[in-house]
């Protein structure tokens, strides 16, 4: 119904219109300031911040993984290695296995599973005369792990009769058994993982660790044992002739 033109829903508008304004005159106006500039020396999201945005990025560091003996660095191992098999074909005792798919850039090379089958160090190491690439090598260290035993878990440590691990451990003074009590020697233990696997605790003592980081040794040349380079001997010029006595 309108009343001189003005209908009830010019009323309402009119209405709807006042609160509003009443609204936004209690509202205080807010002070609007610049937008904040990133501080000196911050790096924006996504770059790097040891270096400048359009340099190269540097190699991820591979995921270290237990090696069959004589193993070279690890990148250079994975540069190297043509997952041919040749190693896994030539172990005698199937010590050596291939990783798993989900490594990404290590996924089916050769390793070492310890707990289910050591690698037993042998003597002519034919993994390492199979391998045609040469990411195994001679002249590289036979080291590839860590091994540590927890005491808390070690049947001799807890007061039992108990050297297994030192009985069945493939390298001679690798383990020493103090007061009843197997300790590995470091520095002569390779990491084969023969006592991790051996160990008869019910929950295993033995820790093995791959190595976090290998180098790659540079070839002896031939005629050397050692990494010295070798010397060849050259022949001495002879001695001169003594003076002759001048002529009368």
């Amino acid at each position: 119904m309108s009343e001189g033109g003005f209908t009830r829903r010019d009323l309402f508008r009119r209405l709807g219109a006042r609160a509003r304004d009443a609204a936004e005159s209690k509202i205080p106006e807010l002070p609007r300031f610049p937008p904040l500039s990133p501080p000196a020396g911050s790096v924006p999201r996504g770059a790097s911040p040891s270096a400048p945005a359009d340099s190269p990025r540097s190699p991820a560091r591979a995921f270290p993984l237990h090696r069959p003996p004589g193993a070279i660095a690890e990148a250079e191992f994975l540069a190297a290695c043509t997952k041919c098999g040749e190693c896994i074909e030539a172990c005698p005792h199937d010590a050596i296995a291939l990783s798993s798919s989900r490594l990404r850039v290590g996924a089916r090379t050769p390793v070492i599973q310890p707990l289910g089958a050591p690698c037993r160090m042998c003597p002519d190491t034919p993994c390492i005369a199979a391998c045609a690439p040469r990411a195994l090598r001679k002249e590289q260290p036979l080291r590839m792990a860590e091994a540590r035993i927890q005491p808390w878990a070690c049947l001799a440590h807890q007061g039992t009769f108990c050297s297994v691990c030192r009985e069945q451990c493939p390298v001679p003074g690798a383990i020493e058994v103090e007061a009843g009590k197997p300790r590995i020697i470091e520095s002569i233990c390779t990491g084969c993982g023969v006592c991790q696997h051996v160990c008869p605790a019910p929950e295993n003592a033995v820790l093995v660790m791959p190595l976090a980081e290998r180098k790659t040794i540079a070839k002896t040349q031939p005629g050397t044992d050692s990494g010295a380079p070798s010397t060849t001997a050259v022949p001495s010029s002879p001695p001169p002739s003594p003076a002759e006595p001048p002529q009368p």
